[in-house]
């Protein structure tokens, strides 16, 4: 068995690759994922759907290679439309019309409905709901009922043909994680991950203009490990500062030393909490010399934090570090392909080229 390196960086350039071509159809209205996207027709867009569907999958065979497949649904929501572009994989087309629900989908499970997860089918079951036509006879309150939030009631109207308005969603935490190879789960390997884990979370937190309040450190440990797995917590004033994190993370790894009790195999940093400089509260002790300190010093580590990412920036990812730049077995670290999120380019650590020479800033 041969096992090859995911590269990642390669996957997010051809995804924005299709992007651009499905853009020359349609306009892209939202990125789902790194394979999915949804496009907003007008009337008379509608009225030729198979037509673009065709034009669609032709253009990127054309861009691309006929191996490049895609599948399409088209409905009044997104909901359906996601149904019906996984009826028919992998080179389908399924339009789904109003006046034909529910019976164009009484064939399906309920496990094949985008958003009904293992629990909201124990909890459908539990209120008697064991198929499709059965679940299209709720009333909206029941469905809120059954999820336990408005959730519910946003499926009730998708699945019924009635588009659904969902507030946007706002940013709470920037983390990530790593399972370790079995020679990497040595104390000294899996700090190292872990301050390269949060590193890389707390420079998307800059791009996005945001700070963060609190930090936690998460080990998973294997079947038959003590309990299996382990968090640690802390919280501190509103930060965007590589030092302030770092500090956190470094009690963390001390309390980890003292108190873990199995060998990791899995690490994770979390930072959350997420405020804009606009949420945050004046600090009512704000004129003691304590304080005053206090804030001059994160304000030279936020102008030294911005001044290393203007560095990496301009110089190549690997340019500068806090303290000793770690290689990670895998690459990628923070820059992996998650559900729902696809890395920006900056997350990649290949950004400097094999001949720059790497130097390290410790502070």
């Amino acid at each position: 068995m041969v096992f090859v390196i995911a590269r990642h960086d390669a996957y997010v350039r051809l995804h924005k690759r299709i992007l651009a071509v499905i853009g020359t159809i349609l306009p892209v209205e939202r990125v789902r994922s790194i394979d999915e996207v949804v496009c907003h027709l007008t009337p008379s867009e509608a009225a030729q759907g198979r037509a673009l569907a065709d034009r669609i999958k032709t253009a990127l065979a054309g861009a691309f290679s006929p191996a490049l497949t895609c599948s399409i649904g088209m409905a009044p929501t997104e909901l359906l439309a996601k149904v019906g572009a996984e009826m028919n994989k992998p080179d389908g087309f399924a339009l789904i019309k109003a006046e034909d629900l529910p019976g164009c989908l009484s064939h399906l499970d309920l496990r094949d409905l985008p958003g009904i997860s293992k629990g909201i089918g124990a909890r459908l079951a539990a209120a008697g709901v064991e198929d499709i036509d059965a679940l299209w006879r709720l009333a909206p309150k029941q469905a809120r009922k059954i999820w336990g939030n408005v959730e519910g009631e946003r499926f009730w109207n998708e699945l019924h043909g009635i588009h659904a308005e969902r507030p946007d969603t706002k940013k709470s935490m920037y983390g990530h994680g790593r399972v370790l190879p079995r020679d990497s789960r040595t104390p000294d390997k899996v700090e190292a991950c872990a301050r390269q884990l949060l590193l890389s979370a707390t420079r998307r937190l800059r791009r996005d203009n945001l700070r963060a309040t609190e930090l936690t450190l998460g080990f998973r440990g294997g079947r038959g490990a003590e309990d299996g797995r382990w968090n640690w917590r802390d919280t501190f004033p509103a930060a965007r500062d590589d030092r302030t994190f770092m500090r956190a993370l470094s009690e963390g790894l001390r309390e980890a030393r003292r108190t873990l009790r199995f060998s990791p195999q899995a690490v994770s940093v979390t930072i959350h909490g997420v405020v804009s400089d606009a949420e945050i509260t004046g600090d009512l002790f704000g004129g003691t010399l304590e304080a005053g300190s206090n804030v001059a010093s994160r304000e030279k580590w936020e102008t030294v934090s911005d001044l290393m990412d203007t560095l990496r920036k301009s110089h190549g990812a690997k340019a500068l570090s806090l303290g000793v730049q770690d290689e990670i077995f895998g690459g990628y670290v923070g820059a992996k392909i998650a559900f729902g999120r696809i890395p920006d380019e900056a997350d990649f650590s290949e950004a400097a080229t094999a001949d720059e020479d790497t130097h390290f800033l410790s502070f």
